[in-house]
This record gives C-alpha cells, structure tokens and sequence, in this order.
C-alpha cells in the first residue's frame, strides 16, 4: 500500500522535549510533487531533516531540506544542476484554530507576520506542501549551467534549408541574398 503523503507525522507523540526526524525526498516524489513545473530531480535523493516539538496544540517545526534539482538555464535553457539547500522553521497549528483566527480563508487570509504558520488536521502533520515549497523557494532566480555560459545569442542560427521554406515566400529570399 502506497501511503497518502510522504512527510506526515503523528503529534501525539510529541512534547516540549521535541523528536528528531529524518526523511528521505525520493526523486520519485520531487517528479509527482513538481510536475507542473519546469523543475525536476537530479536523479538522486535529497534528504529532510526536522526536529519537531509541541507547545500546546501548536507544533514547532525547525529543520533543512536539501535536494539536487535540474531546472533550465536563465541564460541559454539548458539543463542546470542546482543544489537546493534550506533551512526550515514554521509554526503548524490546528486547522479549526486558524479558522477562528483567521476567519473561513484561513491559509489564504493570513497577515503578513503570520505567514510562517501552516494548518494541520487532526492527529496528523502533514509537510508535503511545506517541502515542495522550500525546494521551489530555494531555487535561484537566474540558475546557471555553468558561470561561463554566454547564453542563447552564442550559438549561431542555423541557416535555413532552402527546400523547407515555403515556396511563396522564396521571392523574398532572391532578393535578400541579392542584397547581401
């Protein structure tokens, strides 16, 4: 049986002591988790590490992910291997608590100096959502393929063939090659 989400966690468990965990980031998992997007896994496993500890009904969550993603080149769209790695601290409090706080939006409606918190339900934190976004957050806005990339404009265009180009429209090559 296949479990439901990658990265939950039982709170029932937990205290103000706080439990360690660690989690494997299956590159299997980073395909499904960003398929929507241009990014994918470098073919190998990255890793969670987080140390959870229970302040009431509120779950402290403090950690690092780390992952090799390949995603395109901001300069020439070829495959760029980048390492993402980040630290993690959010505050995980019930759903029913931040509905009340927060109004029925709940997640949606959050205040700016709120938007470190994350809802769970019932007995169960769940922090694939949170993981997904920290390997979107931690990639570089420009990631490069190498630093000395010349990008796009270094390759020259291929000319093209003569037989492929429309045959109304070989007029107007004549007279371009005429001109040059």
């Amino acid at each position: 049986m296949v479990p439901e989400h990658e990265f939950a966690i039982p709170v029932s468990n937990l205290d103000a002591g706080g439990q360690a965990f660690a989690f494997p980031v299956r590159a299997a998992w980073i395909r499904g988790a960003l398929e929507d997007s241009n990014v994918e896994p470098a073919g190998t496993d990255g890793k969670l590490e987080i140390r959870l500890s229970k302040s009431g009904t509120d779950v402290v969550v403090r950690g690092s992910i780390r992952a090799d993603l390949i995603v395109p080149c901001g300069r020439c769209l070829e495959p760029a291997r980048v390492t993402v790695a980040e630290t993690i601290s959010t505050l995980a409090v019930p759903h029913a608590a931040m509905r009340d706080a927060h109004g029925e939006g709940g997640e949606a409606d959050l205040p700016p100096e709120d938007a470190d918190m994350i809802p769970y339900d019932g007995d169960t934190l769940v922090l694939d959502d949170l993981v997904r976004d920290e390997l979107l957050l931690g990639i570089p806005m420009i990631p490069l393929c190498s630093e000395g990339c010349e990008g796009i404009s270094a390759r020259p265009p291929e000319p093209p063939a003569e037989e492929s180009i429309d045959p109304r429209l070989r007029p107007l090559l004549r007279l371009k090659k005429s001109l040059t």
